[in-house]
């Protein structure tokens, strides 16, 4: 029945490129390419960028697999998302997408941090933190393999065959019109937007047919050091950020805001066990009472801008990444 609710909403050419596949049990995603300048083009969607996790889902009758884009299970963190896609009316399916948590109108990475971190079912679904989940593209559903089917119809096969209510939402788009569109979003205050070619296969690795455009400065950076509290303050007091440039990481400066108490005391008690003597950045800077780590783990950072020596200006923690591998955190805003 599946089959024939797909083929009935795609043209002849789009199901052509579909074929039978075994259900995929772990796949590298697509990634979008930082952009500068925005841009219309009719050629283009826009889609919100959602400021959460990526999550893959595998749906085979009643098993439910939630996993992290480098291979992370996390059907233990969002139980509810397990209950919701073994709910769904389409019994076998690969969905990409993202968990996110609001703070008001808008996605907070550090709310759905606090949530994302809590790995026991009962314990989680009791958090108060309430959670929900964007499908935004799909490499396989019913027995096809739908990659080679253009973006723009692999979207019509997900709005018409998931069933989008409670916590499951459909990723809308806007066609053409991208300049206007991040403007809005940046009036808002959301994080940006997407920009992916309407007709575009799903091709794993990073792309320039996915372009991300921000509105405002912010990326994941790696944690290669902390300093000593300060005054009243417990545990630790700053962290030494950096990125990769191949295989060497770079310094791009110290956070010291943005964090709660209990965030510097579960910082601190994560990072301990990382210390090491030397500094893991090629270019470390020249400070004493610094306490060196392997560069193991990532955070969340929003700030201004680069500054002209390479370093982020005003700087603010929003939480930890756990769902990348930290070699991939390079430089993603332009100038400096």
């Amino acid at each position: 029945m599946t089959k024939t609710r797909i083929e009935m909403h795609l043209s002849h050419d789009a199901w052509a490129k579909a074929s039978k596949a075994e259900m995929p049990h772990t796949f590298e995603p697509m990634l979008a390419t930082i952009a500068d300048t925005p841009f219309s083009d009719d050629r283009w969607l826009f889609e919100r960028k959602f400021d959460g996790v990526r999550l893959l889902v595998f749906r085979d009758g009643e098993h439910v697999e939630l996993y992290t884009r480098n291979g992370q299970f996390r059907n233990d963190h969002f139980p509810e998302l397990v209950e919701l896609f073994a709910a769904q009316p389409c019994g076998r399916f690969v969905l990409d997408g993202e968990v996110v948590a609001f703070e008001g109108a808008n996605t907070s990475f550090s709310r759905l941090q606090q949530r994302a971190r809590i790995s026991d079912p009962d314990k989680a679904r009791a958090s108060g933190i309430a959670i929900h989940f964007y499908v935004f593209d799909s490499p396989w559903m019913e027995d096809y393999d739908i990659r080679r089917i253009p973006l723009r119809e692999r979207k019509t096969i997900i709005r018409n065959v998931l069933d989008f209510s409670g916590r499951l939402r459909y990723a809308a788009h806007r066609n053409g019109d991208g300049e206007r569109f991040l403007q809005e979003a940046c009036d808002k205050g959301w994080e940006g937007i997407i920009a992916k070619q309407a007709d575009s296969p799903y091709r794993s690795g990073r792309s320039r047919r996915w372009l991300k455009l921000k509105c405002n400065a912010g990326q994941e950076m790696v944690i290669g050091g902390f300093t000593a509290p300060v005054g009243d303050r417990g545990c630790l007091g700053a962290l030494l950020l950096g990125y990769y440039q191949g295989d060497t990481l770079r310094y791009a400066g110290r956070v010291g805001t943005g964090f709660t108490d209990d965030e510097l005391q579960r910082l601190h008690r994560a990072l301990a066990p990382l210390v090491r003597q030397t500094s893991p950045f090629a270019d470390a800077p020249d400070e004493t009472g610094v306490h060196w780590v392997r560069p193991e783990r990532m955070a969340e950072i929003a700030f201004a801008e680069w500054t002209d020596d390479g370093q982020l200006r005003q700087p603010s923690y929003l939480g930890e990444r756990r769902d990348k591998d930290p070699h991939e955190v390079v430089r993603e805003q332009a100038g400096g």
